[in-house]
């Protein structure tokens, strides 16, 4: 079993390091992932290990651990992130208040400040450091949370970066008061210079300065760190709070943990559908966006399915709630990318390595150093304030913070457009792919027959469509409906008929007033003695679409050609893969002919046809011997097998058929744009890890030597602890901010719009949330001629695409009249 706990008292990697090592050592757990970043672990083990054992492993090691108290505890981290933020604001603002008086008491004089006269001349010496000391209390007491973890993790064995600021300052503060002691001793027996020489070597002010850098760069990464969340935190926000549901013919409103499969719910133009399920009484067009990343609303009638935290846009419909609770969409979305962010990628199994030996490490460089420049001759102070320098530079929390960052904005943008990735090594192993495989139907087609063209041989082509669907209404198969469809799209009469008959695997015929006719495939024809001439068979060949002959009295009337037509998108898509140096192969189980000119169409030079789910696999198996990499992208359930195979199995379906089992990256939009954002999501997170694991590694090869004095008797360089102390702190900023780039990752879309449509950027102010965005995009989508609206909530604007020229005006009034402010528009 697979349990989430919440751990209390990390501060950098090597605290996951010794997390991790003291829960694997339990007897009967099989994984364990801590992720710094969120404070979470996941755990999992056997069933007979206790929850009791985990966290007594963890409290050994000197931390605290606690289940996680609801199912997506772990990210819901909005409270959790303020709290933190808010907490370590409070100690930097107390800190400063103090600080800024020792600083300037201990070297105001330095660069010509002026200084009260009583703390002037050797006579004054003592006053001037007592009251120092007296200064920096309330700053060792306000940061004293680094000397309580820090002491505490080195007498349980696990010594950490709060160890390093603590073994550091407390070093610069007892020799400090022991310097008060000497100066006051030298004052008493009038040695001069031993004042002198004590009064120069204090380091009161480096211990504050240490403790207040430390907190200001803590306060930083804290609110960096916070952003990095912000993907999860806005799918938790998509989620509806409540719902209204019918019951006993009245419509109540009951929270949403409290609906049940089978409730009735309705939903009114601009509310949120509550709960997959599907529409029973109305119609509307529903803004999937959030959940799919389509900017067009679609249009729902009775029969369809809804998806949860999507918005109904104009009409007022019911529908039965088929999927609640941990079951829905959304909480599938939030699911995945939960996983995904608490995973670790192969890739940072080095950093993870090191952080474990990294803090004994630095501690030996320390004492090492100090014991050298003893042993140079040089002073006391100076051996003492080198090795302080080592402990205070050395930053494992930007080792720790290279990879999770960057895999939870990575897998936050890639959900925030409708792109699960399951877990971090899936996002590593697609930044390698150079080869995908893709099913042709409903991946590169759209997967649904259409009518593409009718010819009338008598009568005219709606009287032909019209006794087609006499016969073919009443049947459930695909090239039947797609019959029916196109005559309902036309609001045509219906004709009567008798003696209906359907012949399995053939076609169905029937009496019109006293005339037989019949309907189907060329072989029925043949049957019912109707002569196809070779021309006729000649032109369906050549159409690559499924005839739907039409008969009367043993005459050909009609011919109904009935296709799967290719995605505009899958073109482009194809296209990119191919740009991306990335090989593209067609996988199908139809025939040949049909293979060919929709590959040739999309663009794609390698096809494999009339194949069975197990040579698909077998297909795959050997791109793998040739040395590829190979991706597939299939709908995840006669795929399966292929999926399972590939080094990267890709599903692409609509939003509640996520095929998750049989698959790393679930596009929950239908459309195989997405399978190249994927790809090249992948490759700018690595890009980003690898980043951010050089500077890591490089801040602290180059920065721990430059401290222990290593370049000091060649050419004079020193840090102090000071300098030293910021750049810790600096570090591991850099690198969160590193990561934040990935916010600004392009997604890919389909530059095939209509040669008349436009894009404009409407700046709004007033937007905080997703309601904001959602009563901005409505407001904006009620205008004549805007096809769609996207609002940005970190850019603060909407683009907006339009099909004709609208006025500026017309898209500021709307969005004022909804209630924002809105500022300007401009072209995109």
């Amino acid at each position: 079993m697979k349990e989430n706990f919440n751990i209390t008292g990390m501060t950098c990697s090597a605290c996951s390091a010794h997390v991790y090592k003291a829960v694997s050592k339990v007897d009967g757990v099989k994984d364990v992932n801590v992720n710094l970043l969120s404070n979470n672990m996941v755990v999992e083990y056997d069933d007979n290990v206790r929850q009791e054992d985990i966290i007594g492993a963890v409290l050994n090691a000197g931390y605290g651990a606690q289940i996680a108290s609801s199912e997506h505890d772990n990210i819901n981290s909005n409270t959790k992130h303020v709290d933190e933020v808010d907490e370590i604001f409070n100690r930097l603002k107390y800190s400063l208040i103090f600080f800024i008086p020792v600083l300037y008491l201990s070297m105001g004089s330095m660069v010509g400040l002026p200084i009260f006269s009583f703390f002037k001349g050797y006579e004054n010496s003592f006053s001037l450091v007592f009251t120092i000391f007296l200064l920096s209390i309330p700053v060792i007491f306000i940061n004293r949370i680094f000397f309580t973890r820090g002491f505490k993790s080195l007498i349980s064995g696990a010594p950490n970066m709060d160890t390093l600021v603590a073994l550091g300052s407390s070093s610069a503060i007892i020799y400090s008061i022991f310097a008060i002691y000497k100066i006051g001793y030298g004052l008493a027996v009038s040695n001069n210079d031993l004042v002198l020489k004590y009064a120069h070597s204090l380091y009161f002010e480096s211990a504050v300065t240490i403790l207040t850098l430390i907190t200001l760069g803590k306060y930083l990464e804290a609110k960096s760190k916070k952003k990095t969340s912000k993907a999860l935190e806005k799918l938790m926000d998509l989620a509806p709070k409540t719902a209204i549901i019918e019951r006993d013919g009245k419509e109540i409103s009951v929270l949403i943990e409290e609906v049940k499969a089978g409730d009735i719910l309705i939903v009114k133009p601009g509310g949120l559908i509550a709960v997959d399920g599907a529409i029973i009484e109305g119609s509307t067009s529903v803004d999937q966006s959030a959940i799919t990343g389509e900017s067009i609303p679609v249009e729902k009638t009775v029969g369809d399915k809804v998806i949860s935290a999507t918005v109904n846009k104009t009409g007022y419909i019911k529908f039965k709630a088929l999927k609640v609770g941990k079951d829905t969409t959304i909480s599938q979305i939030i699911s995945l990318v939960e996983e995904a962010a608490n995973s670790k990628a192969p890739i940072s199994k080095l950093a993870d390595k090191i952080s474990g030996i990294f803090v004994p490490i630095v501690i030996a460089i320390s004492i090492i150093s100090f014991l050298f420049w003893i042993y140079m001759g040089m002073s006391f102070e100076f051996a003492l304030s080198i090795a302080i320098s080592v402990l205070v530079i050395s930053c494992p929390c930007a080792l720790g913070l290279a990879t999770p960052v960057a895999i939870m904005v990575g897998t936050g943008k890639g959900a925030e457009n409708g792109i699960l990735i399951k877990s971090a090594e899936s996002l590593e192993t697609a930044h390698l792919i150079n080869a995908i495989a893709i099913d042709k139907t409903g991946t590169i087609t759209e997967g649904k027959m259409s009518v593409s063209l009718i010819e009338a041989y008598k009568y005219d082509e709606n009287k032909i469509l019209q006794i087609a669907y006499a016969m073919e209404k009443n049947s459930e198969h695909p090239i039947a409906k797609a019959v029916v469809d196109k005559f309902n799209k036309l609001n045509m009469a219906t004709i009567d008929i008798k003696d209906f008959k359907s012949h399995t695997g053939q076609g169905v015929s029937c009496i019109i007033d006293s005339k037989l006719y019949g309907c189907g495939n060329i072989s029925f024809m043949k049957t019912l003695g109707v002569l196809i001439s070779e021309d006729n068979d000649y032109k369906h060949r050549n159409k690559i679409s499924t005839p739907v002959y039409i008969a009367e009295d043993k005459k050909l009337i009609g011919i109904i050609y009935v296709s799967d037509t290719i995605k505009e998108s899958s073109i482009e898509a194809v296209k990119r893969f191919k740009e991306e140096h990335i090989k593209v192969y067609m996988l199908t189980g139809d025939n040949k002919s049909t293979a060919e000119f929709i590959a040739n169409q999309a663009g794609i030079d390698n096809v494999y046809a009339e194949l069975m789910p197990q040579d698909k696999e077998e297909v795959i198996k050997q791109l793998q011997q040739q040395g590829l990499k190979v991706a597939m992208v299939g709908d995840g359930i006669n795929d399966a097998p292929a999926l399972m195979r590939s080094d990267l199995g890709i599903a692409i379906g609509a939003g509640t058929d996520i095929a998750i089992q049989s698959s790393d990256i679930v596009l929950i939009n239908n459309n195989l744009l997405d399978a190249v954002t994927a790809v090249k999501l992948s490759r700018a997170t690595l890009n980003n890890i690898k980043m951010n694991l050089f500077w890591a590694f490089i801040y602290n090869i180059i920065g721990i030597p430059i401290a222990a004095g290593l370049f000091y008797l060649s050419y004079g360089i020193t840090l102090s602890p000071m300098i030293a102390a910021a750049a810790m702190s600096f570090s591991s900023i850099f690198v969160v901010t590193n990561a934040l780039r990935l916010k600004n990752f392009k997604v890919e879309k389909n530059n095939t719009q209509g040669e008349n449509s436009m894009n404009v950027i409407v700046n709004v102010n007033g937007m905080n949330c997703n309601h904001c965005k959602m009563a901005v995009e409505k407001a904006l989508n009620s205008v004549d001629g805007v096809v769609s609206a996207e609002v940005n909530l970190d850019a603060k604007n909407a683009t907006v695409v339009l099909s004709k020229e609208v006025d500026d005006n017309a898209l500021l009034n709307v969005v004022n009249e909804a209630g924002f402010e809105a500022v300007s528009v401009e072209k995109a």
